[in-house]
């Protein structure tokens, strides 16, 4: 294992409540591929320490897949729906206050500042992808595959930045 060195914990957790606000599984699973990569000692009396579990990274990953196969079913519910909204906040707030944690910040604040960055992304993105598919009457599928890229990326990203 390689010393966890977070380098700009605050853009990072802003960048993960992003990813929560596009699609609400991948901010915990980046965050937790990263830490179990990187180990820390300031998790090992925290209750966040499950997410430096390879098996939690993997059983994360496996559940952003499946958010991806399912955003592109005819019956998913948009995402600014009441549950929608607080599943995104709540997953992007356990990225934030894991990242936040990890570098030695308080989780609370992390918690914080991921929610507020997973709520504004959620309805951004919701909107900027109604009107991509209303201006372009490109099939609203095909969007959603773009904004999964963009998800992917941005994770990538994030994870080479570590």
């Amino acid at each position: 294992m390689r010393k966890l060195k977070i380098s700009n914990p605050f853009w990072q957790l802003v960048g993960l409540g992003v990813i929560a606000g596009m699609r609400s599984a991948s901010a915990p699973a980046i965050a937790s591929h990263i830490l179990s990569h990187h180990h820390s000692g300031r998790f090992s009396r925290s209750a966040l320490s499950f997410m430096q579990s390879d098996k939690m990274a993997l059983l994360l990953k496996v559940f952003a897949v499946g958010e991806f196969i399912g955003d592109k079913l005819p019956n998913t519910p948009n995402r600014i729906k009441t549950a929608g909204v607080a599943f995104r906040c709540l997953t992007g707030s356990l990225a934030g206050a894991s990242i936040y944690k990890v570098s030695g910040n308080n989780a609370i604040t992390g918690a914080l500042l991921g929610s507020v960055a997973a709520l504004g992304a959620t309805y951004g993105s919701y909107f900027l992808r109604k009107e991509i598919v209303s201006s372009t009457h490109i099939f609203d599928p095909i969007i959603g595959a773009i904004e999964d890229a963009l998800v992917i990326g941005a994770g990538i990203g994030l994870v080479e930045t570590v």
